[in-house]
This record gives C-alpha cells, structure tokens and sequence, in this order.
C-alpha cells in the first residue's frame, strides 16, 4: 500500500508525463494542421468523426466540443462502421479518423470504404508510418514518447495528446468564424452556463414584486412595504419618478440612531441616486455590481424610471452564483 507521499508523487509524475505528451506533440504540427481547418471552414457538409477504443471515446469528446462552437460534427464508431453505420456518411463529409496505432483491423477495413466513397481523411494517429497515416489525405501527428502508465500500456498519454489536438482545431475555427460569446449562448441554453450568457435582469425582475413607497411614506407604511415584498428594500417614487431606495438596513440604522420616529418620512430616511440597472442588462453584470458594491438588491430601470428589483437570492435560484 503507498503512502500518501508516495501516491502524490505518482500523481504529479502523471501530469508531468502527460504534460510532457502535449508540448511535443505542438511542435508536430505542420501545414496539414492549417489545411484541415481550411477544409473545415469551407465544408459544405458535416464533419465525421471516428474511432476505435479509447480513441472513439476522445472522439465523442471533439464531436461535443465542435457542435457547441459552431462546427457540424458527427461521432460514428469504428466498428459499428462496418456493420451499417457507413450509411450516415454523406458524400461531402470531411471524416477525422482517430487511432493510436493507425493499425487495427477495423481501421484497414474501413479507410479503403471511405475512399472508395471519395470522401477526404484526416488521420490523427500516433505512427505517422502506420497504414491510417499513409492513407490519409492529412495527418495530425499525435504520438508521443511514453504513457503515463508505468507498463507503459493503458492510453493516458496518447489520449491526452488527442483531446489536446481536437481542441486545438476547435479553438482554430472557433475564432477563424469570429464566433461570440452570443454565437455560443445559442448552443447554451440551458443550465448555469447559457443563463450566463442569455438572461437578461428584466427577465428576473418581471418574477418580482415591485414594492414602492412616496417620499411622504410614514416608517410605518415603509416597514409594512419592506415586509410584505420579502426583497429588503423598497423604491421611493413620486409620481412615477424613482427618487430613492429604502432598505431593511437603512429602517435598523434609523432605529439605532433615532429615539422618536414618528415624524420621521421615506424621504428622510431614504438613499437619494440609488444604485440601478438597465432591465436590458444582463444578469451577470447585475452580479458584479452587487458583489462591487456589496449589496444584496438593486433597482432595475434609469435614473428617474423605476421597472422593478433584482435580489441576490433571484441570481443564486437562477444558478448565476
């Protein structure tokens, strides 16, 4: 049993080692590299993507990351090639062929197939001398000195280097199409990530309630205000012109600092030129200005116009935080 200093220097002698695998394999990259992203670019149809083993798992990890930035791709594997699956490859489809030794059976099965079908091969194999490679119209060299593992056998290293190859062509045609943060949200609807991207604060602030006071508001009527939005804070307007903000903090600092309130009004107690924001503005901008600020709420809409509240808890449910 390894001891955890033991086991610690294994892990970094991993990274290490497949640190090492990346740096070599970018200084392998040649001409073919800047040409297949050309192809790509100018593709008319999709691009197809396959594999055998761990490879065809990388494999479905670059049809991912291609979808999502903007590159139609497709993952068909190796074997179930032969066996039917052939039939998704349309004529004009660039195929990316990923394999280690560039020699196991299925792939010399194959790779006749696809150029019979005069489709364009890339291989990205680790023997630039292997039957894939020689066959391939380009070649993105992937091989690499050892495997991190210890026998020198189970892919770690090599896969490593094709993960690290696929994104690099993603990255590559990611900004040769100029594609944006907005091009990405399109892709991105759903989860924390696309609500980053998308979600606007007049959406969050159409869910809340929008507690307003006048000026002339007894404190009374402000805390009933506060308490019954459950927002912490209400607007002060006056015919229809925002004027400032009241929050729970501003009602416990009165308290601390006044004996007799029964004189005291929203516009003596109020934030006049409260923090706001744009109902057009996305939600995570809001998050900054909360976090600069340190603020749990702001007002949505202008100087003068008031539209609603955000809420630090609204950002938090919505999964922003």
């Amino acid at each position: 049993m390894k001891n955890k200093i033991e086991i610690l220097e294994i892990a970094r002698k991993t990274l290490q080692i497949e640190a090492e695998g990346i740096n070599r394999i970018s200084t392998q990259l040649n001409d073919d590299f800047s040409e297949i992203v050309h192809q790509i670019l100018y593709l008319k149809a999709r691009v197809i993507l396959t594999g055998i083993g761990k490879s065809a798992i990388i494999a479905q990890k670059i049809v991912a990351t291609f979808n999502s930035t903007g590159t139609p791709a497709i993952f068909m594997h190796a074997a179930d090639a032969i066996h039917g699956d052939l039939g998704m490859i349309q004529q004009n489809d660039l195929v990316i062929c990923i394999s280690k030794s560039g020699n196991t059976p299925e792939i010399k099965v194959l790779v006749p197939l696809l150029k019979q079908g005069g489709n364009k091969l890339v291989a990205m194999a680790g023997d630039k001398n292997s039957f894939l490679a020689k066959e391939a119209d380009w070649l993105l060299d992937t091989s690499v000195d050892i495997e991190a593992c210890p026998h020198n056998l189970a892919p770690t290293t090599s896969t490593t280097a094709q993960l690290a190859m696929g994104d690099a062509l993603a990255v590559c045609l990611l900004e040769c199409r100029e594609f944006s943060s907005s091009d990405f949200a399109k892709y991105h609807p759903g989860g924390s990530l696309g609500k980053r991207l998308y979600l606007t604060v007049g959406t969050l602030a159409s869910q809340n309630e929008k507690p307003f006071v006048n000026s002339s508001a007894t404190v009374k009527e402000v805390i009933i205000e506060i308490t019954r939005n459950r927002l912490g804070a209400v607007a002060v307007v006056d015919e229809g012109i925002l004027r400032g903000i009241i929050t729970d903090g501003d009602i416990r600092r009165m308290l601390n600092n006044n004996l007799n309130i029964d004189g005291l009004t929203a516009a003596n107690i109020m934030t006049k030129s409260p923090k706001y924001i744009d109902k057009n503005e996305l939600a995570i901008n809001a998050l900054e200005i909360l976090r600069v600020n340190n603020i749990s709420q702001i007002l949505v809409g202008s100087e003068s116009k008031f539209e609603g509240f955000i809420h630090l808890h609204d950002l938090l449910k919505e999964g922003i935080i």
